[in-house]
């Protein structure tokens, strides 16, 4: 069955990318004289246990240390080498270049996200950026109990009791649409296996996860019936949205189990969609064959795994949070949401850094090719996941 189409871009999608926010700068001024200062008493542990530090910057051009950007984590850290670490990332960026306060906020479970939050709002944050899907809850919570404080949600939206989207004027939703470079990279997978056997898992059954899935999904499909093959996909059956999950981000031996399971059945490049448990998964293929696509960062500068990785579908968040609180500092925000696009460059693929000389230059002038379609709304990247 073919998951994917070339159409033209139906009016609604018009309607919805004309209502996203224009591509971050991935350029951002940034300064070398930068002093950085403890405000007194800030650095410590909420009653969770979460980290609350607190740093305020003055950046070489410009001082807005009266506008305070918070974070909170999903657990996982601030150092998870993927998806806490790569929106961190936007708000140093922004602290150098914009010259605010920060804080931030690890969150070690989920029980964590609505006492770090409240903590960040306790703390005088203009700006309050919950990463991650699972923290929709405690983030909308705060937003309606602190109309004066704003919010952003990285990967979700707001939603009534029901489950209907509804819009938080003090709310805004930053959204990356991943199954166009997760298209890439399953193409690119299916062109590059030895076995004729990939495989993807993740970590939670959760939209902004099986939404990689289903773009690898599409590639994969779509270099088979370009070339005749019969690339087998392990861990997700995109029609049936069921598939392989660790049901963690955290804990890595479920990255080993699930990599030692498809290893087993012949998969050689394999794609989890899990944050911290992929090292689980890259430590049981060294020594073997297998190939690893890494997800939201490049992996192969990100993680210590660099000669597995064959390349990432990367998530640009840096930039994407460092434009949204460019517009509180600018008094510009609005409950728009940013949604990340090949187009506007949110998305994309990695280079293939170490197998690079290994990948036919025939396939990387298809994909090629297929980004440009893909830019163009002259092929759709479907997915039930979509932003």
């Amino acid at each position: 069955m073919r998951v994917f189409k070339i159409a033209a871009v139906s009016a609604a999608a018009v309607m919805v990318l004309a209502a996203c926010g224009e591509a971050p700068d991935e350029e951002a001024e940034t300064t070398s004289d930068t002093e950085t200062t403890a405000d007194a008493g800030a650095d410590g542990e909420d009653a969770t246990g979460g980290d609350t530090g607190e740093e305020t910057a003055v950046a070489g051009g410009e001082d807005n240390s009266d506008f305070k950007a918070c974070m909170v984590s999903d657990a996982g850290g601030f150092d998870d080498q993927s998806f806490n670490q790569g929106a961190y990332s936007g708000l140093l960026a922004a602290e150098e270049s914009l010259g605010i306060t920060k804080a931030e906020a690890e969150s070690n479970s989920d029980a964590e996200f609505g006492p770090n939050i409240d903590a960040m709002v306790q703390q005088g944050c203009n700006y309050v950026i919950g990463v991650g899907f699972l923290l929709e809850d405690a983030i909308q919570a705060a937003a309606e109990a602190n109309p004066d404080t704003n919010f952003g949600l990285l990967d979700s939206g707001f939603q009534d009791a029901d489950f209907a989207p509804v819009e938080l004027e003090n709310g805004k939703p930053i959204l990356f649409n991943t199954s166009e470079a997760a298209f890439l990279a399953g193409y690119l997978a299916a062109g590059m296996t030895e076995t004729d056997k990939v495989a993807t898992y993740g970590g939670l059954p959760i939209p902004s996860v099986q939404i990689f899935m289903d773009g690898f999904s599409d590639g994969v499909d779509a270099y088979n019936e370009d070339n005749g093959s019969a690339v087998e996909l392990l861990g997700w059956d995109k029609e049936a949205q069921n598939g392989s999950f660790a049901n963690t981000f955290d804990d890595q031996s479920q990255g080993a189990s699930l990599g030692e399971q498809f290893i087993s059945q012949g998969a050689d490049i394999i794609m989890p969609v899990a944050g911290p448990v992929g090292l689980g998964t890259a430590s049981v293929a060294e020594g073997t064959d297998t190939k690893l696509i890494w997800v939201d960062s490049d992996g192969f500068l990100t993680t210590e795994y660099g000669d597995l990785i064959l390349t990432s579908v990367l998530k640009d968040m840096g930039p994407a949070v460092e434009a949204t609180i460019k517009e509180g500092v600018d008094g510009a925000f609005t409950n728009e949401p940013y949604v990340g696009t090949l187009e506007n460059e949110g998305v994309s693929l990695a280079p293939f850094h170490d197998f690079d000389a290994e990948v036919p230059q025939e396939l990387k002038d298809k994909i090629a090719e297929y980004q440009e379609q893909i830019v163009s709304g002259e092929l759709v990247v479907e997915s039930p996941n979509a932003p």
